[in-house]
């Protein structure tokens, strides 16, 4: 039996009051009124409404030591990354290595693994499997349904997928970036409940308006917020706040608790915005987390004040897991597995015979998944298509990591690159080797680094390379978060000495093979255009 003093928060009925709680057995046992001098705020835990562990190159237990002490109690999360490299086996290893910590992960069975035919993957879901994940009470949700033009068409083994989720009861994530008018009212129709992938205000009411619910997204690329967060004060009981991808550098520095500090600075009512964070996810997913009431699981927090969110004690089902940013949780050892099958590449490889004026060129937009498309001035040598740096119009690759295949080849503008070559095996969706450079040579050599060490994400120079490895299907650490969290930063570093002048650099080249966002992306067979759905040619 434990007693917690505070003021405590009660969003549901919107008041503050001085109380002590009661907590036996992970329980809140009672809520009582109480006069006493503490000023500290006592209030249900946050929830990330979506994310992809995977992204923050840790396993889940790993992911939780540090989430914690941001007051992160639950997540509900996307297994997809592993998934694709991995299948059904992937998303086993997230559930189970989860189990063995108190954060309460709530998985979903990835929709779209493949996420598109257009790429080589790992593994394959088809209904079948999904309806063996949804009949598995580990799985909570079906996860984003990336291919919404299948939705759209009435694919027979889309909407077999839905079909399973809606069998048993479960809610169906959305995923449908610039989906408007008649085609999102289908979509809708279909049965999928959110989405968290709206970049404009008006994309973001239409779809409230229409009876969606929308995330506010802030990841460590992709970064919503600002766009969105005016929707919340009239349709706050329909919003829910997201990471989708969260670096490890920056989940050391915050998570959910700094969305709500943003989003009270711009004068919304606190209650509103903790609706959002804390109570939402829960209700709408049905989670078994507790939110501050009699008879609920001890899942609270305790913040300094309720302007910035410092959070002071962290307790999940009563255990006290993060005491004043220390984190209680432990490290869980883990049989690690893997998918890895490509050799490694020579020079020639990555060269693109060519005698065209113009070729279509790849534009990354910071804090965006989406691209643009542009048609610029080729640049040859040797009758070859070469990088131009004066330009930043860097030679970027797909390597597939599954077969030994010829890389894919295009173009990119926006990383800034001066020298050198930046790379990695988080190439969402597939996962497959995704690379820019200024030349082949170091292009290869970042390539060979990422195969030698069976995946990873490194910088390379001519006389320097770093790389932090990734041994957990190519795409998470083996180590621990403070640990990958200042190699990441360090890694992220050295590639904006290297000229990069996007913020967040591998985030951003992770999603450049991320086709089912338009607009033009590269996957390992070829440049593809993610409006049309189809792939295009190199040259104009």
């Amino acid at each position: 039996m434990k007693t917690l003093q505070g003021q405590i928060v009660d969003i549901q009925n919107k008041t503050i009051y001085k109380g002590e709680i009661t907590i036996s057995q992970g329980k809140i046992l009672s809520i009582e009124k109480k006069e006493h001098d503490v000023n500290q705020y006592i209030l249900p835990g946050f929830v990330d409404a979506h994310i992809h562990i995977e992204s923050s190159m840790l396993v889940p237990t790993e992911f939780a030591k540090i989430a914690v002490n941001h007051g992160t109690v639950s997540t509900v999360s996307d297994p997809h990354e592993i998934a694709n490299v991995l299948g059904i086996e992937g998303v086993n290893f997230m559930i189970e290595n989860g189990k063995k910590t108190p954060f309460k992960f709530n998985f979903g069975a990835p929709s779209c693994v493949p996420a598109t035919s257009f790429e080589s993957a790992g593994a394959v879901i088809d209904a079948d499997g999904i309806k063996q994940l949804m009949a598995n009470p580990d799985i909570k949700y079906l996860a984003e349904m990336m291919n919404y033009p299948g939705v759209l068409f009435d694919d027979d083994e889309v909407l077999k997928k839905l079909q399973w989720a809606k069998h048993y009861n479960k809610p169906i994530d959305g995923h449908a970036p610039g989906v408007v008018g008649d085609d999102i009212t289908k979509y809708i129709n279909a049965g999928i409940s959110t989405d968290h992938e709206c970049f404009t205000y008006e994309e973001g009411l239409e779809k409230l308006q229409k009876g969606m619910k929308i995330l506010i997204r802030e990841g460590s690329a992709a970064k919503n917020f600002d766009a969105l967060i005016d929707l919340l004060p009239d349709h706050y009981e329909n919003m829910m706040f997201c990471s989708d991808d969260k670096h490890p550098d920056d989940l050391i520095i915050d998570h959910i608790n700094k969305l709500c500090a943003r989003a009270v600075a711009k004068g919304i009512d606190v209650f509103k915005v903790l609706q959002a964070a804390c109570v939402n996810p829960v209700k709408h997913y049905n989670l078994d987390v507790g939110l501050l009431q009699k008879g609920d699981d001890a899942d609270c927090i305790i913040v300094e004040d309720l302007k910035h969110f410092k959070v002071l004690q962290t307790y999940i089902n009563g255990e006290l897991v993060s005491d004043q940013g220390n984190s209680k949780l432990q490290t869980i050892t883990f049989k690690n597995l893997n998918n890895f099958k490509t050799t490694e590449k020579n020079i020639n490889d990555f060269k693109v015979p060519s005698q065209a004026e113009k070729i279509r060129v790849i534009e990354a937009l910071e804090g965006q998944l989406v691209t643009n498309e542009l048609k610029e001035e080729a640049t040859i040598e040797n009758q070859n298509l070469v990088s131009n740096t004066e330009n930043d119009i860097l030679k970027m690759t797909v390597v597939n990591r599954y077969n030994d295949d010829k890389p894919a080849m295009a173009f990119i503008k926006n990383f800034g690159l001066k020298k050198g070559a930046i790379a990695s095996s988080v190439g969402h969706d597939s996962h497959n080797i995704i690379a820019v450079g200024v030349n082949d040579e170091l292009i290869c050599k970042a390539v060979n680094l990422i195969i030698k060490n069976k995946g990873g994400i490194c910088a390379v120079d001519v006389s320097e390379e770093k790389i932090v490895p990734l041994p957990v299907a190519g795409i998470m650490s083996d180590q621990d978060g403070e640990t990958i969290g200042k190699a990441y930063a360090a890694l992220d570093d050295m590639a904006k000495q290297l000229g990069s002048t996007l913020n967040a650099p591998y985030m951003t080249l992770s999603f450049m093979a991320l086709l089912v966002i338009p607009s033009l992306k590269l996957s390992d067979k070829g440049l593809f255009n993610g409006k049309d759905f189809e792939f295009v040619n190199l040259e104009v």
